[in-house]
């Protein structure tokens, strides 16, 4: 195959959306599809004891829920299909924004029952920033819901898009007949609790057929519905979609494999191969052939039995090939990979190449941090991955004198995932840590327990936002720092951050230093 025909076949896409509408399940059934799992895991259930592929870590297990982005690989109908699977709880939002950079589409889930919600809102306006091509999964057509025109209007009116629906259900709850598929013209018979995969008949929606199948009120029900649909929403068309103007609509269950095989056929053909990233130096073409990536997550402990850190790589351009000499450009030297890995969620294997739209894993002692490129020509810097400042503020003490080693390893890995920050204060020299979320304080503690064999105990500080700081009279930065010296810290990478506690102070502290600029994301 061709080095452009490998380009064409890959799609690489993001599943995002509020908790529990079912995101993580869907993830299991496109794997089931692929035939990269065997036996769909289930996200929080008594009587499946399998957990979710993505669902790796042991807190994901014991919660129900995803805490960190996993990234899954499979092939199917000549396609290569990468699917990154997002944590839907907001305490875990940047994981998320960081992850809807190094994709091409995403697929929307969203409860047919709750319509949108609130974390749905917020990625959606991370898609439109981005001008990503999102299609929506309306998901749990199987349990009493709203009607399916009433969720497309609250579909456009709060993620402020256009909709156009691809396939239609039949009754909802215990009424569930099945979907109509739009897309290709064929009915779907919805059968409870079946894990099989159902066959569609190919069947004109004024057929006589459609009666005998599904009732004649039904099948009448049907055909009014679809006239409203053909009258009401626009024609599909491609390029609105590819544009992130349109987004397709599909109705379902994940959860009883219902409607996700149309959702994911139809997706392959119309979703977008690797798309141009932009550098801050120009913008990079997939099919280029020097070979140019991002770091856009590290994962420490992916195997807690040998403390591995992963740098997660998003290929942008080119052939990478295993053992060849390419530049960190950060650190301006040329590295050599010899294990980069493919995934299967936890489960690694070993890959001598990859192409464009691919994600990798590349073992990691350290040398990379979120953002950081490698190439193989130019140096390019690849924007769009900043650390947001802080909500919430904690004092991190060690619990536990005879593990000090234990911790600061703990805490230096953890903190390089990007998943809360570190800052030291310059007044005392204390350690903070700094999170969007609250859950983020306990998913650490566990894991430096679990992972690290080091207990912390938190002690509260009262503190309202951390900005990075920049000016160009280096005597006025001076003066701020003496001036606010109980209040100034260092991050991770030693750069000078303020944090104040409140926002009258910061307003004051803006005021008064007019030299000096706030920030308040890493990337400025």
């Amino acid at each position: 195959m061709t080095f452009k025909e490998e380009i064409k076949r890959r799609r690489t896409f993001g599943i995002v959306s509020h908790p529990d509408a079912g995101k993580t399940t869907l993830t299991e059934k496109f794997l089931l599809f692929g035939g990269a799992i065997h036996v769909a895991g289930a996200v929080k259930s008594n009587k499946i004891k399998k957990t979710a592929t993505s669902d790796f870590m042991e807190i994901e297990k014991q919660r129900g829920i995803s805490v960190a982005t996993s990234v899954m690989g499979f092939e199917y109908n000549g396609y290569k299909v990468n699917i990154l699977d997002t944590p839907g709880h907001q305490d875990f939002a940047e994981d998320t924004y960081r992850t809807l950079t190094a994709v091409d589409s995403v697929i929307i889930v969203i409860d047919a029952a709750k319509g949108v919600e609130a974390q749905t809102r917020k990625l959606m306006e991370v898609c439109r920033m981005r001008q990503t091509p999102v299609i929506v999964f309306v998901n749990k057509m199987d349990r009493p819901s709203r009607d399916p025109f009433e969720v497309l209007d609250e579909i456009e009116e709060e993620l402020k898009i256009e909709v156009r629906p691809l396939s239609w259900p039949i009754g909802n709850g215990t009424d569930f007949k099945g979907v109509y598929n739009l897309f290709d013209k064929s009915l779907y018979l919805f059968t409870p609790n079946k894990q099989t995969l159902e066959e569609g008949l190919s069947l004109d929606v004024n057929d006589n057929q459609l009666s005998e199948e599904i009732g004649q009120t039904s099948a009448d029900t049907l055909r009014e519905e679809l006239e409203l649909v053909e009258g009401v929403y626009p024609e599909f068309d491609k390029n609105p979609y590819l544009e992130g103007k349109l987004a397709p609509v599909f109705f379902g269950s994940a959860l009883n494999n219902f409607g996700v095989r149309e959702l994911l056929h139809c997706f392959l053909e119309i979703a977008p191969p690797p798309r141009p990233s932009k550098a801050e130096e120009r913008v990079v073409e997939p099919d280029e052939e020097k070979f140019s990536g991002f770091v856009f997550k590290i994962h420490a402990n992916m195997d807690p039995n040998h403390r591995n850190r992963l740098a997660f790589v998003k290929i942008c351009s080119g052939h990478f090939q295993r053992n060849t000499n390419y530049q960190h450009v950060r650190l301006g030297k040329q590295m050599k990979f010899s294990s980069p890995t493919a995934f299967m969620a936890e489960k690694k294997s070993i890959v001598e190449e990859a192409f464009p739209g691919d994600i990798i894993g590349i073992p990691d002692s350290g040398n990379f941090k979120i953002g950081d490129s490698l190439s193989e020509g130019a140096s390019l810097n690849f924007k769009g991955l900043p650390s947001f400042s802080p909500e919430l503020f904690r004092y991190i003490e060690n619990a536990d004198p005879m593990k000090s080693k234990q911790l600061a390893k703990g805490i230096d890995q953890l903190m390089d995932e990007g998943v809360a920050q570190l800052f030291v204060s310059q007044f005392n020299g204390r350690k903070i840590i700094g999170t969007v979320g609250a859950l983020q304080f306990e998913v650490i503690q566990y894991r430096l327990l679990h992972e690290y064999g080091a207990s912390c105990r938190y002690e509260p500080i009262n503190l309202y936002k951390a900005c990075w700081l920049e000016a160009d009279d280096q005597a006025e930065l001076q003066d701020f720092k003496k001036r606010k010296n109980q209040y100034m810290a260092t991050d991770k990478f030693g750069r000078d951050v303020f944090l104040a506690d409140s926002s009258y102070m910061l307003d004051m502290a803006r005021e008064n230093f007019k030299g000096i600029k706030f920030h308040f994301t890493s990337e400025f």
